[in-house]
C-alpha cells in the first residue's frame, strides 16, 4: 500500500477536474480525497502504488475538455502511516495565495445544447444552461477560488433540484458555478429602447420573440456573455445599412453569426481546419474567403473576407435556431468605443441604435470582446485574443522559471497587458485602443481585477519607449521610487521581436534571431518614428541593421488616415513633387492628388513643422493605395486603405511574381531600403494601362523580395539561422506568406505568431519578457 500527495497545477478550476478525480479514483481503486485550493488541485492519495500510478497517468491522459495541466507533482504523504480511508471524496476548497489559473469562456457543450433543444428537459429553451463543460468563467468572475459565492452567480440561490445536481459528483454540473435553471437562475426579457418591457405573443418568449424581429429588419442588442451585441439581418441591406449608419461604423467590417457550418457554406469557403476552430470550444469569430451567394456590400466594404461564428451560449444557440439566414452580430457600442456590459449603460448608449434589446439579469463582471482569428497554412492565427482564450497563460520560456512580479503595461492601441512570473505569463483580454477615455479605463479595471485574482503585486513595471502613450503615463505616475516599484521601458519593436520568441518557448539565453518587424510605428532609439525594421535580437538586446527609408508624415496624425498624404510624401522624397506632376501629371492618381493643397503641405516640410520623418512600413502601403485610389475621402477605420490593397491583389498573386517592384539598398550601418524603383515601375504600368488589381500584386511581391532580400543578406553577414516576422503588416496574409515561403527557400528558419497578434495585442508579452531578462541578469550579479 502507498500514500501520495499529488498537486496538479493549471486550468483545473471550475472545469470539472475534481469529479473527474474522483470517478478514476474510483474506477482505479484509490481511496483519499481531492479538494481545489490556492495553487490548483491537491489530491490525497491511497492504495496500491500501481493503483496509484494509473491515477496520475489517466489524469494527464483523460483531463476535462476545458482543463489545461501545466503540471503534476507527486510525493509520499507525510502521514501517510495512517489507515487508508475507505472510499473517495471530494472536500471544500481552501484560500490561499492564488497560484492557479482562471478558465476562459467556452462555448455551450453538446450535452447542454441537447438539454435545452428537449421538450421533456427542465431546462428545455433555457438561455443560462450550462455544465463543467462550458460557460461562463472569466466573464463572471470576480475571484479565486472560483467557487459561486466570487461570482456575479451569488445573486441566484441554487433550487433544490440544481443543489442536488451541484453536490452529485456523478453529475457533470458537479461544482459548476453558473448551474441553474427557469426555477432559480438569471431570466431574460424583451423590452423597447425606451425600456418599457414587451409582452411576447402566446406561445412564444423573449428569445423567439426577438428573432422574428431581427427578421423583420429590425435592430435588436443583445446582451451575451461578455457584453452586448447588435444583431440584424445580414441579407438585409437595408437593416445593416441602418446599423451601420446608427452606430456611425461606415466601413469595418461587420461580424456575422450562423447557426451553422453549412449555412456559412453558402457564402463563404470553409476547411477542415476552419471548420474546427468555428466548433470549438473558444468559437471566435473565423475570417473566411467569401464565395458563393452574395451578401450585401455594406457587411464587408473593400474586403474579399467575411468574420463569422457560430452560437456560442445557449441564447444565441435558440435565435439562430429560429432564423435560416446569418445575422449581423457587432460590438454592441458607438464606433470606437468599448462594448457595453451594463444594463442601464445600454439604456442609455444604444437606445438611439437598436429598436429593441433583449437583456438579462446576470451581471457581466469582465467585458470581453470576440476572439479573431484566421487560417494560414491550416495553422490558426489569432488576430484579437479575448472571448474563449484569455485568460488562458503560456507557460515561460526556460530560463525564466525564477522571474517574478513583472507586469507589462502594452500598448496604446489594441491594448493588453501581462502579468508575467511563476513559470507563466497571463496576458489579458483585448481591450482596444487607449485613447479613448472609457477604453483607458476599462484597462485600468483590468488590471485592478487581474492582481486581485492572482494577488499579484508587481516589483518591475514594463512600458512602451512612447512618451505619450497613455498606458506609459499611467504607469510613470502609479509608480514611482516611493512605491519600490521600478519602471523600466522597452523599445516598441524589440518587444514585438521578444513576443514572438516568448511565443515559441525560445529560452532566455536563446541564440539571436534576424527579427523583421513592419507596423505602423514605433518610438526609436533616435526618438523617430520606425515601422519598416530589421533588428538583430533576443531577449537581452537588440541591434538595427537596417530599416526602411524614412519618409515625412505631412500633418503627422492626418497623415495616418488620408493616403494621399503618403503618396504625396512618398513621391516627393523619391523625385520631388514638381517632377512628378511634369512627368507623370496625366495621371488620373496625381491629378488627384495634386487637387489637394500640396503647396501647403511643402512649406511645412521645409519648416519641419508637423511632418515628422517615420520608416513606416503601414504608411507605404497606404501611400500605395493612395495612388490608386483607395479611400480618397480617409479611412474610416485603421488600415482600411491597407486592407482593400490585400484584397485588390490577392486575385493577381499567382501570376505576378516574375513582375514584381523593385527596390534600391543603400548598404550601410543601418542600411537603407529605398522606393524609387518601386515608385518608377507603379507610374510606369499605370501609364501602361496595367489593371489595378496586377499593380497591387507586384507591389506585394517587390515589398516581400525587398524584405527576404535585406534580412538573408544581414542573417548571412551574422551567421543566424532564423528569421522572427512581427508587427501588424504581418497580419496580411498575402505579404506574411510569401515572405515565409521565400526565406525557407533561402534556408531560414522562419518563427510568426499564432497564439497571440502579430500586432500590438502581443506587445505586452514581449515587454515581459525582456523585462524580465534585465531582472534575472540584475540578481544573477
Amino acid at each position: 500500500m502507498a500514500a501520495e500527495e499529488i498537486r496538479v497545477r493549471g486550468t483545473v478550476q471550475g472545469v470539472g477536474f475534481r469529479p473527474t478525480v474522483w470517478r478514476l479514483a474510483r474506477e482505479c481503486g484509490v481511496t483519499g480525497e481531492v479538494l481545489n485550493d490556492a495553487d490548483g488541485v491537491l489530491i490525497r492519495a491511497y492504495g496500491e502504488s500501481g493503483a496509484i500510478e494509473s491515477l496520475a497517468t489517466r489524469l494527464e491522459r483523460e483531463p476535462p475538455p476545458l482543463a489545461r495541466i501545466e503540471a503534476i507533482r507527486r510525493s509520499a504523504l507525510v502521514d501517510g502511516s495512517r489507515t487508508a480511508p475507505t472510499d473517495f471524496t471530494i472536500v471544500a476548497s481552501v484560500d490561499g495565495k492564488a497560484n492557479t489559473n482562471v478558465a476562459a469562456d467556452a462555448a455551450t457543450c453538446p450535452a447542454c445544447l441537447a438539454d435545452i433543444r428537449d421538450p421533456g428537459n427542465r431546462r428545455y429553451r433555457y438561455p443560462f444552461t450550462n455544465c463543467t463543460h462550458c460557460g461562463p468563467r472569466l466573464s463572471i468572475v470576480e475571484s479565486i477560488p472560483y467557487d459561486r459565492p466570487n461570482t456575479s452567480m451569488k445573486v441566484f440561490p441554487m433550487c433544490p433540484d440544481c443543489e442536488a445536481e451541484y453536490r452529485d459528483p456523478a453529475d457533470r454540473r458537479f461544482h459548476a458555478q453558473p448551474n441553474a435553471c427557469a426555477v432559480c437562475g438569471p431570466t431574460v426579457w424583451l423590452e423597447d429602447n425606451g425600456g418599457r418591457r414587451l409582452t411576447p405573443e402566446p406561445g412564444s418568449d423573449a428569445v423567439s420573440a426577438a428573432a422574428r424581429l431581427i427578421a423583420a429588419g429590425r435592430i435588436v442588442a443583445v446582451k451575451g456573455i461578455g457584453g452586448f451585441h447588435l444583431a440584424c439581418d445580414a441579407t438585409n441591406p437595408d437593416a445593416v445599412s441602418t446599423l451601420r449608419a446608427r452606430k456611425h461604423r461606415y466601413a469595418k467590417a461587420l461580424a456575422m453569426m450562423a447557426p451553422d457550418v453549412d449555412t456559412i457554406r453558402r457564402y463563404a469557403r470553409v476547411s477542415a481546419a476552419e471548420t474546427a476552430l468555428l466548433e470549438s470550444a473558444p468559437a471566435p469569430i473565423v475570417v473566411l474567403e467569401a464565395a458563393g451567394e452574395a451578401l450585401p456590400d455594406a457587411i464587408a466594404p473593400g474586403q474579399d473576407t467575411l468574420g463569422f461564428m457560430l452560437p456560442y451560449t445557449p441564447l444565441h444557440h435558440l435565435l439562430l435556431d429560429e432564423l435560416e439566414q446569418p445575422i449581423v452580430l457587432t460590438s454592441g457600442n458607438r464606433s470606437d468605443e468599448p462594448q457595453v456590459i451594463d444594463n442601464e449603460v445600454a439604456r442609455s448608449r444604444l437606445a438611439d441604435i437598436a429598436d429593441v434589446f433583449l437583456m438579462h439579469d446576470r451581471d457581466i463582471v469582465n467585458r470581453l470582446d470576440d476572439s479573431v482569428v484566421t487560417v494560414v497554412d491550416d495553422a490558426t492565427v489569432v488576430l484579437r485574443r479575448a472571448r474563449g482564450y484569455a485568460p488562458e497563460p503560456l507557460a515561460v520560456p526556460a530560463g525564466f522559471e525564477a522571474a517574478t512580479g513583472v507586469l507589462a503595461m502594452g500598448g496604446e492601441l489594441k491594448n493588453t497587458f501581462c502579468l508575467f512570473g511563476d513559470g507563466r505569463a497571463i496576458v489579458s483580454q483585448h481591450m482596444g485602443d487607449m485613447e479613448d477615455a472609457t477604453a483607458l479605463l476599462d484597462a485600468e479595471q483590468n488590471l485592478a481585477l487581474y492582481q486581485r485574482l492572482y494577488e499579484f503585486e508587481p516589483a518591475i513595471v514594463a512600458v512602451d519607449r512612447h512618451p505619450e502613450y497613455l498606458p506609459t503615463k499611467t504607469a510613470r505616475s502609479r509608480f514611482d521610487a516611493a512605491t519600490g516599484v521600478q519602471v523600466v521601458d522597452v523599445q516598441h519593436h524589440h518587444a514585438h521581436v521578444a513576443a514572438c520568441l516568448a511565443e515559441h518557448g525560445r529560452p532566455v539565453n536563446c541564440r539571436p534571431v534576424l527579427g523583421v518587424v513592419l507596423d505602423g510605428l514605433g518610438w526609436g532609439d533616435d526618438n523617430a518614428l520606425w515601422g519598416g525594421e530589421f533588428l538583430v535580437a533576443d531577449y537581452r538586446g537588440y541591434e538595427r541593421v537596417a530599416h526602411f527609408l524614412p519618409v515625412a508624415l505631412p500633418g503627422a496624425a492626418k497623415a495616418m488616415r488620408d493616403p494621399w498624404r503618403n503618396t504625396w510624401a512618398h513621391l516627393e522624397a523619391a523625385f520631388g513633387w514638381e517632377e512628378v506632376v511634369r512627368s507623370w501629371g496625366d495621371l488620373d492618381g496625381i491629378r488627384r492628388i495634386d487637387a489637394h493643397p500640396v503647396g501647403t503641405l511643402r512649406q511645412m516640410l521645409e519648416r519641419s513643422l508637423n511632418c515628422p520623418p517615420a520608416s513606416s512600413a503601414g504608411r507605404l502601403f497606404d501611400a500605395v493605395a493612395g495612388l490608386l485610389g483607395i479611400c480618397p475621402d480617409g479611412m474610416r477605420h485603421e488600415a482600411e486603405a491597407a486592407m482593400a490593397l490585400e484584397a485588390l491583389a490577392r486575385p493577381a498573386m499567382a501570376t505576378e511574381r516574375d513582375a514584381a517592384y523593385g527596390a534600391l539598398i543603400d548598404a550601410g550601418s543601418p542600411a537603407v531600403v529605398r522606393w524609387e524603383p518601386l515608385w518608377e515601375a507603379v507610374l510606369r504600368d499605370l501609364r501602361d494601362g496595367v489593371s489595378y488589381e496586377r499593380i497591387a500584386a507586384r507591389f506585394h511581391h517587390g515589398i516581400a523580395d525587398a524584405v527576404v532580400s535585406v534580412a538573408v543578406a544581414e542573417a548571412g553577414r551574422r551567421d543566424l539561422a532564423t528569421a522572427v516576422l512581427s508587427g501588424g503588416v504581418f497580419q496580411n496574409r498575402l505579404l506574411l506568406d510569401a515572405v515565409t515561403r521565400r526565406l525557407h527557400t533561402a534556408g531560414l528558419e522562419v518563427l510568426s505568431h499564432g497564439l497571440f497578434p502579430a500586432n500590438d495585442g502581443g506587445l505586452a508579452l514581449g515587454q515581459a519578457a525582456i523585462a524580465a531578462t534585465r531582472s534575472l541578469a540584475d540578481s544573477s550579479c
